[in-house]
């Protein structure tokens, strides 16, 4: 199977073979049973191993064009595992906008057991390399970036990152590997919080790691194995289920993001936009080389003459929620809700405002979407 709709809905662990279900079977168990000491058959406990887990960790790296996927309890989970893989006295850079909860880890915990981190513009490929010192293991970047949607060149930061013998590391999540597959770029490590696009549905809180080689598949496994965040069956059965419609899904949410931005670009209420399927978006030409679509995420500013809060508590369709990803859109307040914890002297040198509202595009009429919006827009302007 080499085309990618195919994949998604037979998956690289297609149904059962045993009963002949065309699900993979919830295999709701801690424990198996050993026909004797020394021999098992193939699993032992659930947290090493699990059927159900196990399809999604394979199907993901299928999608993904890796070695080997991991599943996790959440995102950050997953890039927990990851950057355990780093020890104290080194160092992770970071993309200038990344999504608050990655910034957090490393700053509140990782920091505590020695491995630093360092802010870099990762859209300037000069910059990444002067960023690169001795003490560095790894880039870690998202594309588009998270809430600002900056484009980084996957492909030529992974490039640059090989030559000095560190790791690629991208979170994939805004993509997904429908649109965007890092590793074909040159990436070593894929995360995902599957949480969003993925699961699609706002009922499931999941996160995926997918590598390039067995080295570091080995090392993750045993990271995964010896810490425990595992995600659990019946979790991994609806993330299984949502990639089944991450195709159609993606589809929808593109067609009404690409609607939406193009309204939204120069409109009254709007000083801003950030979206990088607009020809007008600094990072569209990269993004249209590395990617097959925009994407179904957009930024915006509001002008000055409109009051976000009242902009933000104004809609009705749209529900003003912490993620995205799901089939309802989901308006955000970046400062204060998924990027709180950085402090706001960084979040204001990189452009994460106060009048900064990120959407997450549903896969409701388009039509409609903008109707709310422009309702709001309404209600939020000041006299």
């Amino acid at each position: 199977m080499s085309n990618i709709n195919t994949r998604l809905v037979h998956g690289a662990v297609d149904g059962d073979p045993v009963t002949g279900a065309v699900n993979v079977p919830i295999y709701q168990t801690s424990t198996y049973r050993q026909p004797e000491l020394g021999r098992n058959t193939g699993y032992e406990y659930s947290r090493t191993g699990n059927p159900t887990r196990e399809a999604l960790e394979k199907q993901i790296a299928d999608l993904e064009g890796g070695t080997a996927g991991f599943a996790f309890a959440s995102g950050m989970a997953a890039i927990d595992a990851v950057l355990r893989l780093y020890g104290s006295g080194r160092t992770v850079i970071i993309s200038s906008n990344v999504y608050g909860g990655t910034f957090r880890i490393l700053d509140k915990v990782f920091s505590r057991f020695g491995l630093g981190y360092r802010i870099v513009d990762t859209a300037d490929l000069g910059a990444v390399e002067k960023s690169i010192t001795p003490d560095v293991s790894a880039l870690l970047i998202e594309s588009p970036a998270n809430p600002l949607m900056t484009v980084t060149d996957i492909a030529a930061v992974s490039e640059i990152a090989r030559d000095r013998g560190i790791h690629t590391i991208v979170d994939n999540t805004f993509m997904t590997p429908y649109l965007q597959r890092p590793i074909g770029l040159g990436a070593d490590i894929v995360v995902h919080s599957a949480t969003k696009y993925i699961g699609g549905h706002s009922d499931l809180v999941a996160g995926l790691a997918v590598v390039n080689d067995g080295e570091l598949a080995e090392r993750l496994h045993f990271v995964q194995n010896a810490t425990g965040g595992i995600l659990q069956p019946f979790d991994s059965f609806l993330a299984l289920r949502g990639i089944k419609t991450l195709g159609v899904r993606m589809d929808r949410h593109v067609s009404n993001a690409e609607q939406i931005a193009e309204h939204l670009q120069g409109h009254p209420a709007v000083s801003k936009i950030y979206y990088p399927g607009l020809r007008t978006d600094p990072g569209y030409g990269v993004n249209r080389k590395q990617a097959s679509a925009g994407g179904g995420m957009i930024s915006f500013e509001l002008n000055e003459g409109y009051d976000h809060r009242a902009f933000l508590s104004s809609t009705e369709l749209i529900a003003l929620a912490e993620s995205l990803g799901g089939v309802e859109s989901l308006l955000c307040h970046p400062a204060s809700m998924t990027h709180a914890s950085i402090p706001a002297d960084i979040r204001r040198a990189v452009g994460i405002t106060d009048r900064l509202i990120r959407l997450s595009v549903g896969i409701e009429d388009g039509n409609d979407i903008i109707a709310d919006l422009e309702a709001a827009f309404g209600r939020s302007k000041l006299v």
